[in-house]
């Protein structure tokens, strides 16, 4: 039976969630549909728009994304400190710029707020609030509900414009994100809609990419040479090197961005099949780091939607949270066993 999508959060056993939301009937609805010949590509820049706009709002940080012509990947951060940080009064105004405020709420913000069960009212509002700001399932619903309304008022129509429920993936490990995110990243070349990373439109790795060459351009002071970091002014997820998805305090990708730049290059031409070649010995560390199988690799990369369901990890990993979903099988982990050392 179907779950509910905040029974497959589980925020104990991973921070990282991959997202998938597609157009009804998978109609090219967000680039040329060949039916009536109408180009619909602008609308891919209303969705990567709504998302930035979305997670400066949202305690979610988007650590990749790809929007195509029937659908868009993202891959979520919860960041639940951040939100347990917030004051009463910052959860309120993030809210009130997303939704309608409280009575109770506008009098509690006017200081008229006078007797403890009204005060326990408002704190209950206000925990609920917060708790729905760090939520995934409240994200997907503003973006994509306010995606459809702006396309069925430019067509003038009335309905559906998403085919049903976002599809959500839980990231367990540093593998698993790696490889999801290089799997979103490579949406467009591996559909054969372009063919290198730069020209990849309305993706992560293309924004990243400028936003390094833009900061490597300005830097051209002195010859000093320094680790490359993500610091730009890209607003997605920043790199924070080699380190853990659990035992490591410090927010950002458990990856170098070198690293990850130089294996999704090499991935995304072992993907197009006139540029087959040898793993690059300068790749080889960065799969042994992480203790992915060399064959398997490219092969998981490419097929990653079609061989994973709700759960993304190693095998034991993979177990345990399908006790914690109640489930006795969970789809998936013979490939894993494909893909870990």
């Amino acid at each position: 039976m179907t779950k509910a999508r905040e029974q497959q959060i589980h925020l104990s056993e991973t921070p990282y969630y991959h997202c998938v939301a597609r157009c009804v009937r998978r109609a090219f609805l967000c680039g040329k549909d060949k039916a009536s010949g109408q180009d619909y590509s602008h609308r891919k820049q209303w969705i990567i728009d709504k998302i930035k706009e979305l997670s400066g709002i949202y305690a979610l940080d988007v650590c990749a994304y790809a929007v195509m012509s029937n659908h868009y990947h993202i891959v979520l951060h919860i960041d639940a400190e951040a939100a347990e940080s917030w004051t009463d009064e910052e959860v309120i105004e993030r809210w009130k710029k997303l939704f309608k405020g409280n009575v109770l709420i506008d009098r509690f913000l006017k200081g008229e707020i006078k007797t403890k069960a009204e005060l326990n009212v408002v704190d209950e509002i206000i925990t609920d609030w917060r708790s729905r700001l760090m939520d995934i399932s409240w994200f997907m619903r503003c973006l994509n509900e306010s995606i459809a309304r702006e396309a069925n008022k430019e067509d003038n129509c009335k309905g559906r414009f998403w085919e049903g429920r976002f599809k959500s993936q839980a990231l367990l490990d540093e593998t698993a994100l790696l490889t999801c995110m290089m799997y979103v990243d490579l949406n467009p070349i591996r559909a054969g809609v372009n063919y290198t990373l730069e020209d990849s439109e309305f993706t992560s790795i293309q924004e990243r990419l400028f936003s390094f060459a833009e900061q490597k351009n300005s830097r051209q002071l002195k010859n000093k040479q320094q680790e490359i970091t993500d610091k730009t002014n890209t607003e997605l997820l920043s790199f924070k090197g080699g380190a853990s998805l659990k035992t490591d305090a410090q927010k950002g990708l458990p990856f170098s961005l070198e690293d990850y730049f130089e294996l999704i290059d090499w991935t995304g031409r072992a993907i197009r099949h006139d540029k087959k070649g040898a793993i690059p010995s300068s790749v080889l560390p960065i799969l042994q780091k992480l203790g992915v199988k060399e064959v398997g690799w490219v092969d998981n990369v490419n097929h990653f939607g079609r061989r994973f369901y709700h759960v993304v990890g190693a095998v034991e990993a993979m177990r345990q949270y399908s006790d914690k979903l109640g489930q006795w099988w969970m789809q998936g982990i013979a490939r894993s066993r494909g893909l870990y050392c």
